[in-house]
């Protein structure tokens, strides 16, 4: 896997969003109305994954979809979740990553160099 010479944060990704939701006088919505948002944009991310790996196909005159966007929107209704709460995604992240860093260290086969 190979990233495109991005290096934004988390918390830059945070800004930019609340930038965005700041323009608007409805601004973030509720945690429960969020989840069912997340809920939603999970659903549509897996209708896609089992459209291309699964057993269900598409409709023929269906369009093909575009699994990186799925995933962008979960990331997107996560961001605003954590902002509406106040939540530092960067310091969360970095604290999920050192637990599994940890815990897993010696789950897996390590690939030989």
């Amino acid at each position: 896997m190979t990233l495109q010479g991005k290096s934004a944060s988390l918390a830059d990704d945070q800004r930019r969003v609340d930038r965005w939701i700041s323009q608007y006088e409805e601004g973030y919505f509720d945690p429960l109305t969020n989840l069912a948002r997340l809920a939603e944009e999970v659903g549509e991310l897996a209708r896609e994954i089992n459209h291309r790996y699964g057993q269900k196909t598409k409709k023929q005159d269906e369009p093909e979809g575009d699994v990186a966007m799925e995933m962008a929107d979960i990331l997107f209704v996560l961001i605003c979740m954590a902002n509406r709460e106040g939540i530092d995604l960067d310091a969360a992240f970095d604290r999920m990553m050192e637990k599994v860093e940890r815990r897993d260290a010696e789950r897996w086969t390590r690939k030989r160099s």
